[in-house]
């Protein structure tokens, strides 16, 4: 069956899930306001770069995590989705979707983003798969630490390579959605790379290849 692969952040989302995650963290005073909110910028600005660490980001990102119950984070989680991924959500994103299904294809989001902020909002999508980075879980506690691979990068292509080992899917005929030169070494294995509303250094890689450059904004 063929594969559908959409990144999620700044892809079918008009914005970056996982920097707002922090940035709700800091406007509802669960973390400290000024500290944690330099630090997540910087963080973002090294991603844009092309330029992030990224087990150094994690320890920082996963931190409130471990220190508050599973209780108290769903209940921040399920506040998170509606004030800050409801509105990043874009039409032009669930017709691709559609289109998808309509072809019979198998649609996954492959994220660098944790599990924990990104798994709702692929249900809230529809899309039965997801590759998230995973946050490391013990006896029902986060622990701040990362469980396996983190799916950045070449570990997209590592994750995704035994997710296709364990369920004998191949990447015949794939496509692959993103926004980000982060994703170079997945586009590069797909059949059908697609740029969406790209950074400037995936945009002149796709125009160099020949590859696909559309929108979904507006």
């Amino acid at each position: 069956m063929t594969l559908a692969l959409f990144d999620l952040d700044n892809t079918l989302l008009a914005g970056d899930s996982d920097h707002a995650w922090g940035e709700f963290l800091v406007e509802e005073s669960i973390v400290d306001a000024e500290e944690y909110r330099r630090a997540n910028d910087r963080f973002y600005q090294e991603y844009l770069n092309g330029e992030l660490d990224i087990m150094r980001y994690l320890s920082f990102a996963l931190q409130p995590l471990a220190r508050h119950d599973m209780n108290e984070l769903l209940l921040w989680r399920d506040q998170f989705i509606e004030e800050k991924v409801r509105p990043m959500l874009q039409k032009k994103a669930a017709d691709l979707l559609e289109y998808h299904r309509d072809q019979q294809h198998t649609l996954m989001i492959i994220t660098a983003t944790n599990r924990f902020v990104t798994e709702p909002v692929a249900q809230l999508l529809g899309v039965e798969h997801l590759i998230a980075t995973d946050p490391e879980l013990v006896n029902g506690r986060f622990t701040g630490g990362v469980a396996g691979i983190p799916s950045f990068q070449h570990g997209k292509v590592e994750r995704l390579n035994d997710w296709l080992a364990s369920t004998g899917e191949t990447l015949d005929g794939a496509w692959f959605y993103s926004d980000s030169h982060n994703d170079l070494p997945l586009l590069r294995q797909v059949a059908h790379p697609v740029a969406v509303d790209p950074d400037p250094n995936l945009e002149a890689v796709a125009r160099e290849n020949g590859w696909p450059v559309m929108s979904l904004r507006g």
